[in-house]
Parts: C-alpha cells; structure tokens; sequence
C-alpha cells in the first residue's frame, strides 16, 4: 500500500485527473448501489447505468474491474470495515455511505491503486452524495484499513466470509467440507476469457492472432480483461465469448450437419451459434422479448441468421411443428456455477430462488423430452452447482419415464479430461477443476435418448 495524500491536496479542489479517476468511481458506485440495494443484476445494472454507459471503454473496464471485486471479496470487505470502526455498527446506519467505503476497500486492499487515489475519490464521494459531514468519518476509516488493514487481512478465512451461509451449507451437504471449501476458494479467483471459434479450422490461427492459448475441450483461452470488443475478429463475427463449460453441451450432438436443432431457453444464443457454425438449422425458443432481442443481434454479428429461427415463447409448453430429432434443454438455474465471473449471483440467490427454479426446470425437462422424436437426443444442462437442479433432476425423470435413456458421455468426448465424468456417465464440473488451465464454470450436463414408447 501506498502513502496517502495530505489534508490540503485530500480536500482541494480535483485536478482534471481526479475529475476523471472520480467519474469511474462514481458509476462503480451506481452500479453497486444498483446491485445491492435494488437487487439488479450485475450485467443489468451496468446497462441501466447512465453514468457507467456514458465512461470511455478503458474507465468502463476499471469501474466494472472495481464492482467486481468488492462483490467477490464483500464478505471480507464487511469484516474488515467492522474491524476498523471507532463506533461499532456505524458504517451500517447508512448504504449509500457503506458502498462507498465498500468500494474504497476493494480498491486498497484487493487492487492495485494507490492509497490516496482510493481514500481520496471515497471522500469526494461521500461529498457528492450530500454526506459532507461523513468524510472525516470516510477518511479516518479507510487510514485506518491502510494502516492495518494487511495484518486483519491475514487473520480472515476468505473462502467462509465470501460465501453466503445457505450456498456454503448446500454445497458442504452435497459435496462434503473439502469440496465445498474448494469450490468457494476457485470462486474468489477472476475467470479468465474464454472464446468460441466459428470456424473450428481456423483455431490455430485465432489462437495466435488472439494470443490465446487451445482449451481441451475447444474452446481459447486468454486473460481477462481490456475491452473484448476491440479485439481482432469480434466485429467481423469470427468468434463469440463462452466460457469452456458452456460450449460443451452442444458438441455432445455430434454431427448435427444440416439437421434440425431445438434451443430451448436459448438467449443469448451462445449455444444457438455452435450448433448454427456446426451447420445445424436451430430453432431458438425463449420466452424474453429482450433476451431474443440479443440472440438476434449477436447471431447477426456472427452472420449466422440464415441457420438460426427464433421464437418468443416459454419453452415448457412450446410445441415445434415437427417432433424434434436433437433438443438442447440450457434450463434457467440458480446460476451458481459462474460466481467466478458473476459475483453478484451470491448476493442476489436464496434458497427459495432454488426451490422455485426447481419446478421450473421440471416443467421444461419434461416439454423438452415429450417434443423429441422417438430415437432423438436431448441434452440437459444447466449451470448450477446444486445437485438439486443437476444430478437429482435427471435422476428423478429416468426414474419416472421408462422410455428415457440415459446415454453416457465419455471422456474422449471432452478432451480427454476424465474428471469432468461422473460415475453415471453425466458431466459435473467444478470451479476448481482444471485450475492450473485457470479453472472452468461449475456446469451439469446430461445426455438423454427417447427410446420407443412401451
């Protein structure tokens, strides 16, 4: 950590560079406020933010960069802002006042900014937000963080407090405590930026272009970060962003070639663009107007409109024209499998989101097998780690449904990578597999075949 600045340059009049670092912060601080106190999504926050849209892309990537962060370590961040109070409790008495030292904190422990920078734009914004009379309050606090904020750090267990109570108890009932524990540590760890190639014969040379390196599985690697939009290739749809685990599922079709694919729940159509660049003919089915609405524009992007035919509907009754020979059920879910990338998911989930989800996936599971043709595959997945809406799920449909094969995917279909593979022959993913390549989206996935009816 860094010196701070002094009384005069902390309370004097902002240069045109303090001006700019406190317009990034500000929209960090809508953004969170958003997150936290209206309980918006992350990536819906940052859309509804107009003082977030109107940054320049380089400040858009350090305010999301901040955000991020205090949302991936708040359980930290809280412990030590309690640890740090004169007045016990007092940071509390007021949100808008605790996002900012929030923010502050992040900035000073978990990122590489200078002291003074964090302290100083926390201050200006408690002014800006009318609380002139806090800033002493903002000030003497996040000294103190800088003081000792290092030595509280050392005594925490980041893998407890950054993890909600209920998601830390589901995953140590259905996984045991040394899984769960790594499961919660692989978390607090930035997903890195993985990539799906249109063409899967260019890899190599995207790869290099990119600079990115081959996952197993298909998918480039690279560091997160920068503005992905600028990327060579991006706006000539060469490739989309996926993570590895995500664009699994739909290569378990094998040659799908000129046949006809069902994309239930489908936007934003990373999955509905493989199977269109494998050269299938994919009906995408969702029941968000607004989420089409994005499938649409990126399947443009990747000039894949000719393969792909959407429809606005809710994919627990949808019913094609035809039986369907292959069906992609991406099942809405808790989402608990992304916390690396989508942080705000654990401040945002409770049980009852997973319970009423449940019913949910049930309801789409069972339209998703009664629209499959006799000898037709159905993929299920969804991207949750609860076994709840994975494993248990399925089982319960086989069990209940005498013409449903469970069809076992091996490990020469995922790379080689053998502990994706679960005794059942279904895909379980954990965070922290493959950690040394950087990790990998918790993820289910199972493949169903409908055999003729009894």
């Amino acid at each position: 950590m860094n010196n701070l600045v002094d009384e005069h340059e902390l309370y004097g009049d902002p240069n045109p560079q303090t001006v700019e670092m406190l317009a990034a912060r500000s929209a960090a601080l809508d953004v969170l406020n958003r997150v936290l106190n209206k309980k918006q999504a992350l990536d819906n926050s940052l859309e509804k933010s107009g003082s977030f849209c109107s940054l320049p892309s380089r400040d858009k990537a350090f305010a999301r960069m901040i955000v991020s962060t205090t949302l991936r370590r708040l359980g930290q961040i809280d412990d030590l802002i309690e640890k740090c109070e004169e007045r016990p409790g007092a940071a509390s008495r007021n949100m808008m006042l605790k996002n900012i030292l929030r923010l502050g904190v992040a900035q000073i422990i978990f990122m590489n900014v200078p002291d003074h920078a964090a302290v100083d734009t926390a201050v200006r914004l408690a002014d800006g937000a009318g609380m002139e009379r806090q800033k002493g309050f903002v000030n003497g606090l996040l000294r103190n963080i800088v003081r000792n904020g290092t030595e509280f750090l050392s005594r925490q267990d980041p893998a407890r407090l950054n993890t909600p109570d209920w998601l830390l108890k589901m995953w140590i009932d259905e996984y045991g405590l040394k899984t769960a524990a790594q499961i919660a540590t692989a978390n607090l760890v930035e997903a890195p930026l993985d990539i799906t190639v249109k063409d899967q014969s260019s890899l190599n040379y995207w790869g290099g272009t990119l600079q990115a390196s081959s996952f197993p599985t298909g998918s480039l690697r690279k560091p997160s970060g920068g503005n992905v939009t600028a990327l060579e290739g991006f706006d000539s749809g060469m490739w989309w962003v996926q993570d590895a685990s995500a664009a699994i599922p739909a290569q378990l079709f094998g040659d799908v070639e000129g046949k006809t694919v069902v994309d239930l729940c489908a936007a934003p159509g990373g999955k509905t663009a493989q199977l269109a660049a494998m050269g299938a003919h994919v009906i995408a089915v969702d029941r968000s107007a607004q989420r089409m609405k994005r499938l649409e524009d990126n399947i443009k992007r990747l000039r894949l409109e000719d393969n792909v035919q959407g429809y606005i509907a809710d994919s627990a009754v949808w019913r094609p024209k035809e039986p369907a020979n292959f069906v992609l059920c991406d099942a809405p879910c808790s989402a608990t499998g992304t916390l690396r990338r989508h942080p705000d998911v654990a401040r945002l989930k409770s049980p009852k989101d997973v319970e009423s989800l449940i019913e949910v996936q049930r309801r789409i599971l069972r339209n998703a097998f009664d629209i499959l043709a006799p000898e037709g595959i159905l993929i299920y997945c969804t991207c949750s780690l609860q076994k709840s809406e994975g494993e248990a799920q399925i089982d319960s449909f086989i069990a209940e449904t005498p013409n449903a094969l469970r069809l076992a995917i091996s490990p020469e279909e995922l790379g080689d990578l053998a502990e994706l593979v679960t005794e059942n022959g279904d895909v379980r993913i954990l965070p922290f597999m493959q950690a040394a390549s950087g990790g990998m989206d918790g993820f289910y996935i199972a493949r169903i075949k409908k055999m003729q009816a009894l």
